[in-house]
C-alpha cells in the first residue's frame, strides 16, 4: 500500500484533529487502539491515543528510542509487530503494552522526506493477529500523512 492506495477514508482531511485522523486509521485497521508518538529531544511524545486505558498513558507519554515497540520501531526504523502481546517473550513488549490488554499489535515508525525519524504509529487489537507485509506498509504511509497534517495545522 502506497500513498497513493491509502484509503480516504484514512487521510486526514484537512479540518481533521490529529486524534479524529488516528481514529480512523485504528477503525480502518479493525483495531481498537492507537498510539501517535513525535520524536523530540527526549525520546518520541505521545501526540494522541484511542482506546488506551488512563492506567497505561502516564506509561507511554515519553517513550525512549529502542524501548517498547515503538521505541524499537523508531530505533529500526522499520515496523514491529507482535501477534499477542500477552504472551510475547521476545523482549519487543513490554509491561506498559500488555496493560493495554491487546494482543496483536504493529507500531511504525513515521519517517520523513529527508529519511530521518519523525514519530512511530500503533495500532492494537484485543485479539491474536499477524499483521500482514502491505498492513506494516501501509501504517508507515498513512503515519507520515497524519504527521504532515499536524504540522500544517
Amino acid at each position: 500500500m502506497n500513498d497513493e492506495e491509502t484509503p480516504s477514508s484514512i487521510a486526514p482531511k484537512p479540518d481533521e484533529g490529529t486524534r479524529d485522523a488516528l481514529q480512523n486509521v485504528v477503525a480502518e485497521f479493525g483495531c481498537t487502539s492507537g498510539t501517535l508518538h513525535r520524536k523530540d529531544e527526549d525520546g518520541l511524545q505521545l501526540v494522541a491515543s484511542v482506546g488506551i486505558p488512563d492506567s497505561v498513558l502516564s506509561r507511554i507519554e515519553t517513550i525512549p528510542v529502542g524501548k517498547g515497540m515503538a521505541g524499537l520501531a523508531a530505533e529500526r526504523m522499520e515496523p514491529v509487530d507482535v501477534c499477542n502481546l500477552q504472551t510475547d517473550d521476545s523482549g519487543v513488549a513490554e509491561d506498559g503494552a500488555r496493560a493495554t490488554g491487546m494482543e496483536g499489535s504493529l507500531a511504525a515508525p513515521i519517517i520523513g522526506e529527508d529519511g530521518t525519524l519523525e514519530g512511530t504509529i500503533g495500532v492494537g487489537k484485543p485479539e491474536q493477529y499477524e499483521f500482514t507485509a502491505e498492513e506494516r506498509q501501509g501504517l508507515m504511509s498513512i503515519g507520515k500523512q497524519i504527521v504532515s497534517h499536524d504540522n500544517a495545522e
